[in-house]
């Protein structure tokens, strides 16, 4: 029994509230207004008990208690308070360092993995950029500027722990140039302690670049057909490494089903190398978001506008050239 409760908020800020009022006060006297703010979590969610008792206890007096972490976008959700508490417990979360995510029609609260923090297998510093987009683009965060949502997550590998692919519109995969190094030996061992390397790693490699030869105990990788997927590393982290020039593939266009249906992402920039203060990729997105902003109808996510106008009308807009690693699914026509 929700209804919309219109544009309620904090000084200032134009999202990181979602007005909620019940429609029948008579039956659910005190809930009259249960409006949702989204407090910008810490990148990678990396607390400390003190940081969480602040929260808590702020919310213990300006709303109702209830939390959930964490929302889809990654902030933490504080469900419940009253239209006259919202500024006051914005107040409060800033004295204690924290700030409002991203609502509306705006640049939603990026988000990463753990990264190198927690995971050997760490191409790019997912915590580092995450913190870096998010500082640099605050004014797009709070202010509400676009046709309808834009989600920004990073992933340190392609194992994509955040599931940026599915869910957001530009996603940040970590990944790496050159041959996987193999380690021979480690490989013979896996083969020994009962991995059929055959069935669970070469036949299930996505573009059969693998081969394994049952005589020899030996393992091959055909390095210019591999997509990096991680599966064989994942398989056997001790046998197999990744190239030692590490950077990102940048994707645009993923989204979950909301007005059209569910979307992966498709690659735009198939390696970047990402270092501070990550100009290049500033840069880019700036113009993704310009091009969107200018093109894009009403509660049209960047990836619908690209199936309207077409990938080529999006790649000149922005100023990308076409590569092979582009094409999302090969012809079937002759």
């Amino acid at each position: 029994h929700w209804k919309h409760g219109g544009i309620v908020g904090v000084k200032g800020y134009g999202g990181g509230v979602i007005g909620r009022y019940s429609d029948r006060p008579d039956l659910f006297p005190g809930v009259e207004h249960f409006h949702t703010m989204r407090v910008n979590h810490p990148t990678g969610w990396f607390y400390d008990t003190a940081a969480l008792r602040k929260v808590c206890d702020i919310w213990d007096q300006y709303g109702s208690g209830l939390t959930n972490m964490h929302g889809s976008t990654g902030d933490i959700i504080l469900l419940g308070t009253k239209t006259e508490f919202l500024q006051p417990c914005f107040d409060a979360l800033s004295d204690a360092g924290f700030d409002l995510g991203g609502s509306g029609s705006a640049l939603r609260t990026p988000s990463a993995c753990v990264g190198p923090a927690r995971c050997e297998w760490a191409c790019i510093d997912s915590l580092d950029i995450c913190y870096n987009l998010t500082m640099h683009f605050q004014d797009q965060l709070h202010r509400p500027m676009f046709p309808y949502k834009f989600k920004i997550k990073t992933s340190a590998c392609a194992n994509d722990c955040v599931a940026s692919i599915a869910r957001s519109d530009f996603s940040i995969i970590g990944t790496w140039k050159g041959k996987i190094e193999i380690n021979q030996k480690e490989v013979q061992a896996y083969a020994a302690s009962g991995i059929n390397i055959r069935e669970e790693v070469v036949d299930l490699c996505p573009t059969h670049c693998m081969a394994w030869d049952e005589a020899k105990k030996e393992l091959k990788i055909e390095d210019e057909d591999c997509t990096r997927c991680m599966h064989c590393i994942n398989m056997m982290p001790k046998a197999l490494k990744q190239g030692k020039e590490k950077g990102a593939t940048l994707l645009i266009g993923g989204k979950a089903p909301i007005l059209q249906g569910a979307q992966l992402s498709t690659v735009i920039v198939p390696f970047m190398k990402l270092e501070p203060p990550y100009t290049e990729l500033k840069d880019l997105i700036a113009k993704i978001l310009d091009w969107w902003d200018e093109n894009g109808k009403m509660r049209e996510r960047v990836g619908e506008l690209i199936n309207r106008l077409g990938m080529r009308t999006f790649l000149r807009g922005v100023g990308i050239k076409p590569v092979p690693q582009m094409v999302k699914t090969p012809r079937t026509n002759p």
